[in-house]
């Protein structure tokens, strides 16, 4: 019987395609642990902890981030000692090291081979903080803070076993001494759901439908903020609109906590630079969509004529992937994350500050639609080559994790049946 165990603030998260490919084998079983937000998969037993309450300060603020994580830690470890003592010991744990969570796992299960999801190592510029000049130097307090971000990171991949990353350029953040003990392997698309659909058709809230006969302009991601290019992205929109009256602007996504700086008071990052272009565009034909379903944000891909997706050097979205598997035409900012997927071939590069010319590329997608039929075509075929998830992805993470990709039981029956045929 293999045993695994999930560790991770927010699960399944990035472990989901793994747990639902996993669920249901005789050979397997799992559990997870994780915070209030955790959400059950079948066949996982899942563990919530509660998040502490604690009083920071008393605390250096260089330290009050490890402080927070160490109470994070704590609860980890009461909850891996329970499943521990009720007879589940691990032989793979795989976790996340961003929240403390990955800081007791080796004193609890020392002859786990332990794996740290290596997703982002935080520098002092040129990625979350430092890329965007529109946003003031943090100053040398700053940079400390910034320096002790990776201070549970650190920890877990010295106490690790390896390490798994889904980017080259992800593991190109981490320490040179640390990237030959990290793999890279992303998570997976599914391609078999995520493909071109003619017939698409989107129904808005206000009873509005629109479909691929629709010039559709789309921006999608988990929150608006200037990390992801809302600011360009908005700043783009008069010259649109203005040179294409009819397009319908579709903005997905919502206004909650950003992964980098915090808006001004009273505002969140949408409404602040909303503020620059209020009164110069056609507010009817802007859609701000903050609850998708994940079936509708799927169609809103394959309606669009052209999706915009914008990233400071940091984390790259499956929904970069997942419009280009949709087969959409993405003009993507000219980051390294980006540039990693798109070669101009299978999409178009725009410098991130040249809003002239990200309005440019978006209106020769809408001017000349046929010309880009081998861009959409060629945007897909690069997602089913380098990262399906059911014949890419998912077979390399069953080899690194070290799991057979049948469950064992079948394994003489199928033996057998191949010595009589």
């Amino acid at each position: 019987m293999h045993k695994i165990l999930f560790v991770h603030n927010n699960y399944p998260a990035q472990f989901h395609p793994l747990s639902t490919a996993l669920a249901g084998r005789s050979d397997i079983k799992m559990a997870a642990i994780g915070s209030p937000t955790a959400r059950a998969l079948p066949g996982v037993q899942l563990i919530k902890y509660v998040i502490p309450d604690g009083e920071v300060v008393a605390t250096h603020p260089f330290a009050r981030r490890f402080d927070a994580e160490s109470r994070r830690a704590e609860q980890v470890l009461y909850a891996a000692s329970n499943l521990k003592q009720a007879g589940f010991e691990p032989d793979l744990v795989i976790g996340h090291p961003g929240w403390g969570e990955m800081l007791p796992l080796r004193p609890i299960f020392p002859k786990a081979r332990i794996v740290t999801y290596c997703e982002f190592y935080y520098q002092l510029g040129g990625q979350d903080v430092g890329f965007d000049p529109e946003f003031p130097d943090m100053g040398i307090d700053g940079h400390v803070k910034i320096q002790l971000k990776n201070a549970a990171t650190l920890l877990a991949l010295d106490a690790c076993d390896i390490g798994l990353s889904p980017t080259l350029w992800q593991r190109s953040t981490y320490p040179k001494t640390f990237q030959s003990k990290i793999e890279v392997i992303h998570d997976g698309i599914d391609t078999d759901a995520i493909r071109p659909r003619e017939d698409a058709a989107l129904t808005l809230r206000s009873g509005r439908v629109l479909t691929r006969a629709d010039e559709v302009v789309t921006y999608a991601t988990r929150s608006h903020e200037p990390l992801r290019g809302i600011h360009c992205f908005l700043r783009a929109l008069p010259r649109i609109m203005a040179a294409r009256p009819t397009a319908q602007i579709l903005i997905i996504g919502g206004s909650g906590t950003p992964y980098g700086f915090s808006p001004p008071p009273g505002h969140s990052w949408r409404s602040w630079f909303f503020r620059e272009i209020d009164g110069r565009v056609d507010t009817s034909r802007i859609h701000f969509v903050d609850n998708l379903s994940r079936a509708d944000f799927l169609i809103a891909l394959q309606i669009s004529s052209a999706h915009v997706y914008f990233t400071y050097p940091f984390v790259l979205s499956w929904s970069l992937l997942e419009a280009m598997s949709a087969g959409c035409v993405v003009i993507g900012s000219d980051t390294p994350p980006v540039r990693e997927v798109i070669d101009g071939q299978n999409g178009v590069l725009v410098p991130f500050f040249d809003i002239p010319q990200l309005a440019d590329q978006v209106l020769e997608a809408l001017n000349h639609p046929r010309h880009f039929a081998k861009m959409r075509k060629a945007a897909r075929e690069t997602v089913t080559s380098r990262y399906d998830l059911k014949r890419v992805c998912l077979p390399r993470i069953l080899d690194f994790y070290q799991i057979s990709p049948l469950p064992r039981a079948t394994r003489p029956a199928r033996a057998a049946a191949a010595q009589k045929r």
